[in-house]
């Protein structure tokens, strides 16, 4: 042990904290709502500095145990992390309270700003925001490919994966969910033969870390609720089906299965199915079914829509709800004279289908995974994936440039300009390991210099 953690040991409070009320995590998941930026790895230090670190909620150890199994699943992890500690602590009504408030807030903002997008973004102001922030969505999205990849690439064959993902959808369009199901299967297949090749490690493993006794400290038996029950496991799962066959019912009865809300929640909630990797791994997938097979809105759009998402607080996959505001609006889907309230529905319904199986997962999933601390198995198939993801968000990054430096296409000219800013950002985010946030609030101001004084 290293001497930080000799002082950190040494220094521990021995006496837990007093038991937290129901209104007291209520006012905690609000808030973490609106300052959860920073995307999943800012809002799950946050969480560690905030539950382990200072008000000793839950241990270290328990904390990156949970963290772990929410990482294998598909969907938004951190948002996962705050439903599976808000259950921890407060059966089924806290994790779906801390759920929900971790995308509450973020809804609503992205609701206001895509309506302030999809009606003034013809004016200047706007416009000139948006020209610097697309170049900085570029730089973002190369930056999420190394990451990804500096963290699971480690030997010839994940290269081979990502590489062979590349191609697949780039020059043959292969959809995404076969690209995944590959690579799962490949996973699967080498982690048999060749597990050396497929064991990463784990970057959250070291959990020899104590701050102090917690709520729910390493030795803390699950409590009742988080007992493993195959009557109350089948309960969760029948309601949690319920909850996606009623709504959908509804607006298959009230709309018509091939009626643009219909359409929305049943494409969003087999992309909740596939985001494996984070929100980039899934945005290629949004992207082929949102622009290319529905046209709900264009590749400009989804681009300014990504800016939006890495903008706010909440998980990126927030997206969906721009994307959705956007669709509804621009189609007149309740008329031409409700508009707003068009756009407003349809980000409700996407949201209702994409975050809906990440409460079912942590519900029906957590008393498994509280009934043993060992490190969960199947990692060999998440690694394959992940490789491949790397290939996809690649692919993701080549398509955004392209619509960035030639907004009118190869035939039309170069934007130099946005070059330039798309370098500026790079070298922020690489060379000096600025956040996103300030990246962004930086190439706005250029983008809003450019248009307003030199164009």
């Amino acid at each position: 042990m290293d001497e930080s953690h000799k002082n950190i040991s040494s220094s521990v409070d021995a006496t837990p904290p007093k038991q937290v009320t129901l209104a007291e995590a209520f006012w905690y998941w609000l808030k973490l709502g609106f300052i959860s930026f920073g995307g999943p790895a800012g809002q799950i230090a946050i969480m560690h500095q905030d539950l382990v670190e200072r008000m000793r909620w839950i241990s270290e150890r328990r904390f990156l145990h949970a963290l772990n199994y929410c990482m294998l699943l598909p969907g938004p992890e951190a948002q996962q992390l705050a439903i599976y500690i808000g259950w921890l602590l407060h059966r089924t009504w806290g994790g779906i309270i801390a759920g929900v408030l971790f995308v509450l807030p973020s809804l609503f903002i992205l609701i206001i700003l895509s309506w302030v997008y999809v009606a003034f973004g013809d004016v200047s102001l706007v416009a000139g925001i948006f020209y610097g922030i697309k170049p900085a969505v570029t730089a973002i999205v190369v930056q999420a490919a190394y990451r990804v990849g500096s963290r699971t690439i480690k030997n010839g064959l994940l290269f081979s994966v990502a590489i062979a993902s590349f191609v697949a959808i780039f020059a043959f369009k292969v959809p995404f969910p076969i690209i995944v199901a590959t690579a799962a299967l490949i996973g699967f297949i080498g982690g048999k033969f060749m597990p050396q090749l497929f064991h990463i490690g784990n970057a959250h493993s070291k959990a020899n870390i104590s701050y102090g006794a917690a709520l729910i400290d390493d030795h803390t038996p699950p409590p009742e609720h988080a007992r493993f029950i195959w009557s109350r496991l089948i309960l969760i799962v029948f309601v949690g089906i319920m909850f996606w066959l009623l709504p959908m019912s509804l607006l298959t009865m009230s709309y018509g299965w091939e009626h643009t809300f219909t359409q929305m929640g049943w494409f969003f909630t087999k992309a909740a199915l596939l985001t494996f990797g984070g929100a980039y791994a899934v945005l290629p997938y949004i992207y082929q079914g949102a622009v290319e097979f529905y046209e709900w809105l264009s590749p400009a759009q989804m681009i300014d829509g990504l800016a939006l998402g890495e903008a706010t607080p909440g998980p990126l996959i927030m997206v969906v709800a721009f994307v959705a505001f956007v669709g509804g609006y621009a189609k007149e889907l309740l008329g031409s004279d409700m508009l707003f309230l068009a756009g407003a529905f349809s980000a409700v319904i996407v949201t209702w289908f994409t975050f809906l199986p990440s409460f079912i997962f942590i519900l029906a999933g957590g008393p498994i995974v509280e009934s043993t601390h060992n490190d969960l198995r199947f990692t060999a198939p998440l690694t394959a994936i992940t490789a491949a993801i790397v290939g996809v968000i690649l692919n993701l990054a080549l398509f955004f440039g392209y619509h960035v430096l030639w907004p009118q296409g190869f035939s039309g000219t170069f934007d130099w300009i946005s070059a330039l800013i798309a370098l500026i950002a790079a070298v922020a985010l690489f060379r000096f390991k600025r956040n996103v946030l300030e990246v962004i609030f930086v190439c706005a101001v250029i983008g809003l210099c450019v248009k307003t004084i030199f164009i």
